[in-house]
């Protein structure tokens, strides 16, 4: 590790009770996110009076048991978790240079506002996030908290005019869904996105899918009904890797779209996805493209393969995976602070369990070296 930086490439914020109240027109406070200690003595988030979740659900790091019960209050999360100076510390002790910083409130696309009734207001809960990303997170440290801005993805005009905003302040990537045909919009391909994917390459703004994106919800009776049947673990392992796949899924998709064609120079990111579907995905993907699925092989023009698109502008997560990691290039390594995967960790530390190991001497697999993502000034290191 001498002489390289890591760049971890998947950690969330978890977002302070005030950052929705203290930044909309007064009239929209009581609808706007906001945090509430219950009866049970639990701080919940609430937009426009529903129940979002408990403040701890996605920050359970380095909390004492596991699987996580996850802390009930601010108070008993690990203050890295909300706090930049806190964060820094945090990435200090634990030898990373820089996290690449995504949202937990309103979901990993920002879909939650989807719900609120006025345009309006919509527009402003995803500028005061944004806001709150620059002024108390990014500006605290531009090279090493990277966080990655919301798009009122339903607007595309709107969308427009943020990315603009967020390049101007420094932001070096763009949230957005991996479906937006689940929410009644055009499929990626249709030009209705263009004037979106042209400034973002123009601005050299990767886009970044998290998963769970592209969901609407995920229903808490559908989670009820598996535990029911199934257990707690095997709901649990069921719609974990749902979601992983779902994105490779989405990648397909986009290998397809022609937008990567139309758009060679944009960049794009499959987050706390995982990579040990890609092989099969892009063999499979590239199989069907040349026609041997129908019996029959189509000829191969100038056209790049998916997977050759994939190669040149699709990049892959991963943390726990052991065997796909070291046969694939693209990849960036991810911890997902503050989030279940750092939570085996001894507390109040919340450092998480990984190990950077030099290949043995007699690894046949090439030194896959650093790769380049989020438009950071410096490499974001592989394990290997």
């Amino acid at each position: 590790m001498v002489g390289q930086l890591l760049i971890d490439a998947d950690a969330h914020v978890t977002e302070p009770a005030d950052v929705w109240t203290s930044r909309v027109q007064k009239k929209y406070v009581d609808m706007v996110p906001h945090v509430v200690r219950n009866a049970e003595g639990k701080d919940v988030w609430l937009l426009d009076g529903t129940l979002i979740k408990t403040v701890g659900v996605t920050a359970p790091a380095g909390w004492p048991t596991y699987p996580a019960d996850f802390p009930a209050t601010f108070e008993q999360l690990h203050p890295g978790s909300y706090d930049a100076e806190e964060r820094l510390k945090y990435l200090d002790s634990a030898g990373i240079f820089a996290q690449v910083l995504y949202p937990n409130v309103a979901g990993f696309g920002a879909q939650r506002f989807l719900t609120l009734p006025d345009e309006e207001l919509k527009l402003e809960c995803v500028r005061a996030y944004n806001d709150f990303l620059y002024e108390e997170w990014v500006s605290k440290s531009p090279e090493r908290l990277i966080a990655i801005p919301s798009l009122p993805f339903w607007d595309v005009d709107a969308s427009v005019a943020e990315i603009k905003r967020c390049a101007d302040l420094g932001f070096r990537g763009i949230l957005f869904t991996g479906e937006p045909q689940r929410f009644g919009l055009p499929f990626f391909g249709n030009s209705h996105w263009d004037p979106l994917y042209s400034i973002a390459q123009e601005a050299g703004l990767p886009i970044h899918f998290h998963i769970g994106g592209g969901e609407d919800t995920i229903a808490a009776e559908a989670i009820a009904a598996r535990n029911a049947d199934h257990g707690k673990a095997g709901s649990e392992t069921y719609f974990a890797v749902d979601l992983f796949m779902k994105n490779g899924v989405q990648c397909v998709d986009l290998l397809g779209s022609g937008v990567l064609q139309r758009y060679p120079d944009l960049k794009f990111v499959s987050v706390e996805s995982g990579v040990g579907w890609i092989p099969f995905a892009l063999e499979a993907a590239d199989y069907v493209y040349l026609g041997a699925s129908k019996g029959a092989s189509r000829i191969r023009g100038e056209d790049l393969l998916p997977s050759e698109l994939f190669r040149r502008q699709v990049y892959g997560t991963y943390w726990f995976e052991k065997i796909a990691p070291v046969v694939l290039d693209g990849l960036v390594y991810v911890t997902g602070y503050d989030h279940g995967m750092s939570a085996q960790a001894s507390w109040p530390g919340g450092h998480c369990s990984f190990r950077l190991e030099p290949p043995p001497p007699d690894d046949p697999l090439p030194d896959m070296g650093t790769v380049q993502c989020h438009s950071a000034d410096t490499a974001a290191v592989h394990s290997r």
